[in-house]
């Protein structure tokens, strides 16, 4: 089998008109989206727009629509922000790192029989320009920006989009419905009203 080449995104930009390429098929490779994700070389200059970081909580910052295929959109981590456990709603979600660490922890679904820890599959450190992979059929994941001094900056892909999702309780396993929210859409923040939720992942 012959060995597609990798286009090298150039930008940000570049990077999106190649991402509405590759989503205007029905089937998606998730070995080439990862690839094409990986080979953008973090620009800040090119993000910075979108990067909006809030004091209290990571923010979740809307940069493209993909033609309702995907969302793509950074999410800003400031020291010690953390994502709680949650699932991704039968969607691909890929997570490249722009700046800065991110620790991504690994948990199996909960068993609604058993009540209590949630059982953690596995751990690591995404370093600048990796991207991590996961669907609910991996399982599910925290990400916390474990860092005391510097804040991160991650890109996130979602396909097919979705406006709520499954957080879970690690003491427990018990699960709450969330809705999604973004703070800003294309550099601009977004109304108050639409901001305030329970929890953003």
């Amino acid at each position: 089998m012959e060995q597609t080449e990798v286009v090298k995104p150039e930008s940000l930009e570049d990077l999106i008109k190649i991402l509405h390429n590759i989503f205007a098929s029905d089937s998606i490779n998730v070995e080439e989206v990862q690839n094409i994700m990986e080979s953008y070389e973090s620009k800040p200059q090119e993000w910075m727009k979108y990067a909006k970081f809030d004091k209290f909580r990571y923010t979740r910052n809307l940069v493209d629509k993909g033609n309702g295929k995907f969302n793509l959109m950074i999410l800003c981590w400031g020291e010690g922000h953390g994502s709680s456990i949650h699932d991704h709603t039968d969607s691909h979600c890929f997570l490249k790192l722009l700046q800065g660490q991110l620790k991504e922890t690994l948990f199996e679904w909960p068993d609604n029989k058993s009540r209590g820890n949630m059982v953690q599959k596995s751990q690591r450190v995404l370093q600048e320009n990796e991207v991590a992979y996961i669907n609910d059929s991996i399982g599910l994941h925290r990400v916390e920006n474990v860092s005391h001094t510097e804040g991160a900056v991650s890109l996130h892909l979602y396909s097919p989009p979705f406006q709520s999702c499954q957080t879970f309780d690690q003491r427990t396993g018990h699960r709450n419905s969330v809705k999604m929210t973004f703070w800003s859409k294309y550099g601009e923040r977004t109304p108050f009203e639409t901001t305030v939720s329970q929890e953003n992942n």
